[in-house]
């Protein structure tokens, strides 16, 4: 009896945490982007006008302005690799927290992502030195 319950209830933890980990996913693609240094493909996720900080740039930009400047970036700072440290959000909204290493450094890059018509879009993405 007593292990019939302790397996339910390991069936339904893993159930719950398979759903909130399905719900928190970030497209590969934009993740590959970051680990390959890919500002153009990183920036056709970005939303119209994007909240962004990279290094000591901070504003709302427009989607060109933006992919400029992140474009700027990794010209300056060639991407060795991305990891994702930690995700969550729920279906609609999800945000991850990331470190970036590059030939120059290691960077810590935040970014908050929306579903909108059944595409990822960034509406805030932040690139800070380590």
């Amino acid at each position: 009896m007593k292990q019939k319950l302790i397996k339910r209830t390991l069936v339904l933890l893993a159930f719950v945490l398979s759903g909130i980990w399905a719900t928190a996913q970030i497209p590969d693609e934009l993740v590959l982007s970051l680990k390959t240094g890919n500002a153009s493909t990183l920036s056709s996720y970005f939303n119209q006008n994007i909240e962004l900080f990279v290094v000591d740039q901070d504003d709302v930009y427009s989607r060109a302005q933006a992919q400029q400047i992140v474009s700027n970036f990794f010209n300056q700072n060639k991407a060795t690799g991305f990891s994702i440290i930690h995700q969550s959000g729920k279906e609609d909204t999800k945000y991850a927290i990331g470190k970036l290493t590059t030939n120059k450094g290691v960077f810590r890059v935040s970014f908050l992502v929306k579903n909108e018509n059944g595409k990822s879009v960034i509406h805030q993405l932040r690139i800070e030195k380590e």
